[in-house]
C-alpha cells in the first residue's frame, strides 16, 4: 500500500512538473521549427507527430496548435486521421492517469450534490461523453482529467471521444491545410479557405442545435 501511494505521489509530481515546464516555456514553442523537424523525419513523421500530440494533450498543450500543424503537414485527410489518433490517445492517457491518481479519493468522499453529479454522469455513460465532445463546454485537456474521476468505462470513453471529435477535428485540420496552402501561394487557396470556413460553420451550428435539443429533453414534462 505504501509503495502504491509513493508511486501515485511520484507520478503526480512528475505530471505537475511537466505541465509547469511546458507552461513556462510555451512562448518558445516554434511551430515552423516543429514542422521542419517533422519534414526531415520522412516516413517516421506521422508516428512522431502522433506521439507528440499525445504527450501535448496530457501536458495541457492547446490541441488547436497541434491540429492546425497536422493539417499543414499532412493535408486534410491524413492530417485528420493523425490528429484524431493523437488527441484520442492523449485523452485516454490523461483519463487513465486521473483515474489512477484520484478517482478512488473522489469516490470515497463524494456526497450530496457531487455524488448526484457523478451518478448522473455514470447513468448517461457514453452519451455524456458524446455531448461534451460535440459541445465544448469545458476545455478539452481539462475535461479528459475530469472524466477520469467518474465511473465511465474506458472503452465507451475512447470510442465516443474518437468519433465525436471527428467533425471539429476535420474542420480545424482543413483550416491548417488552407493556411499552409495560402502561404505557398497555391491556386486552390480560396477553395480551401471556403471549405474550412464551411466546416467550422457546420460544427458551430451543430453544437448550438445539440444544446437546444438537450435542453428541450431535460425540461420536465407538463402534467
Amino acid at each position: 500500500m505504501r509503495i502504491d501511494k509513493f508511486v501515485r505521489l511520484l507520478l503526480g509530481l512528475l505530471l505537475l512538473a511537466g505541465i509547469a515546464i511546458l507552461y513556462i516555456y510555451r512562448e518558445q514553442l516554434d511551430i515552423d521549427a516543429f514542422q521542419t523537424m517533422l519534414d526531415e523525419l520522412g516516413i517516421f513523421a506521422p508516428l512522431i507527430f502522433i506521439g507528440l500530440y499525445t504527450i501535448g494533450t496530457v501536458l495541457f498543450l492547446p490541441g488547436s496548435v497541434m491540429t492546425l500543424a497536422g493539417g499543414a503537414l499532412f493535408g486534410p485527410w491524413l492530417g485528420t486521421l493523425y490528429n484524431l489518433t493523437g488527441a484520442t490517445l492523449g485523452a485516454s492517457l490523461a483519463f487513465l492517469l486521473s483515474r489512477y491518481l484520484g478517482a478512488d479519493w473522489v469516490q470515497q468522499r463524494a456526497s450530496g450534490m457531487l455524488e448526484k453529479i457523478l451518478d448522473g454522469v455514470e447513468s448517461e455513460g457514453w452519451r455524456f461523453v458524446a455531448f461534451v465532445r460535440l459541445v465544448p463546454l469545458f476545455p478539452f485537456n481539462l475535461l479528459n482529467y475530469v472524466l477520469g474521476l467518474t465511473r465511465i468505462k474506458l472503452l465507451p470513453y475512447v470510442l465516443t471521444t474518437w468519433i465525436c471529435m471527428m467533425p471539429g477535428g476535420l474542420a480545424y485540420t482543413w483550416l491548417g491545410h488552407a493556411g499552409s496552402e495560402a502561404a505557398k501561394g497555391s491556386e486552390q487557396t480560396l477553395k480551401n479557405i471556403l471549405i474550412a470556413v464551411a466546416l467550422l460553420v457546420v460544427v458551430i451550428y451543430s453544437t448550438h442545435l445539440l444544446k437546444k435539443l438537450r435542453n428541450r429533453n431535460d425540461r420536465p414534462e407538463a402534467d
